[in-house]
């Protein structure tokens, strides 16, 4: 790391901002969306209702957004660092753990921001069907389950993987 450009040393440093707020944005929308839930049959809480359902979902929206943009900005920002920085996987262990694991959950993620695209566009147009979003968000919470859990502890272990290099090998 110490040949580095500093034009690749940006794209490392928004690649960790980009997914500190992601990990964050994904554990605040898993909170958020869970709460309109109970029961392991995902039924609609009893408090939620035709009058205020919209308001709630115009709360959980930002969250949803800052989830999608901070992936994106992430998953780019990491691609162009890697390619700029000329950093060999061969010598760079935790580097290659990292890039993989990006790109094992790069798919189930824009699968699941497929469904959150859809949430946004919804709610931004103004007139929307309240039942559908919450139908989609249950999808989403249905669809790849357990996956938000692993793919949370995946992205956290990367900090460790950056900051004690395990698997770096001397030339």
């Amino acid at each position: 790391m110490k040949n580095t450009s500093t034009f690749s040393k940006i794209f490392a440093v928004l690649s960790l901002i980009s997914a500190a707020i992601w990990v964050g944005s994904y554990l605040s929308r898993l909170f958020l969306v869970y709460q309109l839930f109970e029961g392991p049959d995902l039924i609609v809480k009893g408090f939620i209702n035709n009058n205020n359902v919209t308001g709630i979902l115009f709360s959980i929206l930002p969250s949803i957004v800052v989830h999608f943009v901070s992936f994106i900005v992430m998953l780019i920002s990491t691609v162009i660092f890697y390619l700029t920085s000329k950093i060999s996987l061969r010598f760079n262990g935790w580097l290659f753990i990292i890039l993989i694991a990006i790109l094992i959950t790069a798919p189930f993620e824009i699968y699941l921001m497929s469904i959150d695209y859809k949430v946004i566009m919804m709610i931004n147009s103004g007139s929307f069907d309240s039942n559908t979003i919450i139908i989609l968000l249950r999808d989403r919470i249905k669809d790849l389950s357990s996956y938000s859990i692993v793919a949370i502890l995946t992205y956290l272990s990367f900090y460790y993987f950056i900051v004690f290099k395990p698997l770096t090998k001397k030339d």
